[in-house]
């Protein structure tokens, strides 16, 4: 007589199986409609603006017609709603940086198309084609511009205000009775004016760009000194407790613990002072500079009232105040990709 086979009652599925399951089925395909819609929406609006753009209107200035504001009223909604669309898509690597070259593009778009129908004048507000134009037309002036103001005051001003800043930073902390003495009187370079810096500095240093970096070294010097200090003791207790008892020396204690977790602070100091000392060696040129340099280009061609240049000129240092941030960041997430601030983005 031959024993049945017991029969085995079904396992439930463990808790580990069934989100892993709800996960899968709740993922989005890749041929996602949203995408394809969002796509073709982009396309077929940057289609008609260029259209648009041909118009007689856009190219020659002859008066708008009840057309043109209606098409381009049309074709700034379609813009704003292609801009939430772009934003709106998650998961790929460039969502950002499409979004704001879209967004940047449209913005470029409609200051032309509205300077040229209600007929700007060129020394209030010039077209972007022709900043684009005198671009393209002086080449050499805004090379040597950028190596005068960038590479030479900015680069320079900059290296040695944030290095100044963080050694002063260290050696506050080492002997915190510095704290007392150097502190104040480091706070003080932040509320110098400017304006009354630069004229001395080009009085100390010359008309070249050693005076323009001396403005830049003040103007970092006190940013980059807060935020180290500020890094060096948001370490933990425990942590710091825990070198203590393996006797570890300061040094030890500093390249190990305290600089890691002040690298997000050091870095937020360094974004902050690229800005800070462009802006600092473009406003010490207005003082006195040689005959080159972006403040020189910008406070010279504005009084020939040739604003294309002097837009160049503007738009040569946002695009490398923009760069460097960026340069930055990227920086920021490779050095301190193990903290939180950085491994949540």
């Amino acid at each position: 007589m031959t024993r049945p086979t017991p029969q085995v009652a079904p396992t439930a599925p463990s808790a580990r199986e069934v989100p892993a399951a709800r996960t899968t089925a709740s993922l989005p395909t890749v041929q996602n409609p949203s995408y394809r819609v969002t796509a073709f929406a982009v396309v077929a609006s940057l289609i008609v603006a260029s259209l648009l753009f041909l118009h007689p209107t856009a190219q020659t200035g002859s008066p708008p017609t009840a057309l043109f504001w209606l098409m381009l009223v049309a074709l700034g909604a379609a813009a704003l709603w292609t801009i939430r669309r772009v934003a709106a898509i998650q998961g790929t690597r460039f969502d950002g940086v499409l979004t704001a070259a879209l967004f940047g593009l449209w913005v470029l778009y409609f200051w032309q198309m509205l300077v040229v129908a209600f007929e700007v004048p060129r020394v209030l507000l010039p077209a972007p084609t022709l900043i684009v134009q005198s671009l393209i037309d002086n080449p050499g002036k805004l090379w040597g511009d950028f190596s005068q103001t960038v590479l030479k005051a900015v680069c320079v001003g900059w290296l040695l205000g944030s290095g100044l800043g963080f050694a002063v930073a260290v050696a506050i902390d080492r002997m915190p009775f510095l704290q007392r003495g150097l502190l104040p009187l480091a706070s003080l370079t932040s509320t110098v004016p400017l304006v009354a810096v630069a004229p001395i500095a080009v009085m100390w240093f010359g008309f070249e760009w050693p005076s323009k970096a001396a403005v830049v070294v003040l103007m970092t010097f006190f940013p980059m000194l807060v935020s180290t200090l500020a890094g060096l003791k948001s370490s933990g207790k425990l942590e710091r407790e825990l070198m203590v008892s393996y006797a570890a020396s300061y040094s030890r204690t500093l390249w190990s613990l305290r600089l890691p977790s002040a690298t997000p602070f050091i870095f937020g100091a360094l974004k902050v002072n690229a800005t800070l000392a462009l802006i600092g060696a473009i406003v010490a040129e207005f003082f006195g500079s040689p005959t080159v340099g972006l403040g020189f280009r910008i406070s010279t061609e504005a009084a020939r009232m040739n604003m294309s240049l002097v837009w160049g000129a503007i738009v040569v240092a946002a695009v490398t105040g923009s760069l460097a941030y960026a340069l930055l960041v990227q920086l920021e997430r490779r050095a301190a990709f193990w903290h939180p601030s950085i491994r949540g983005k």
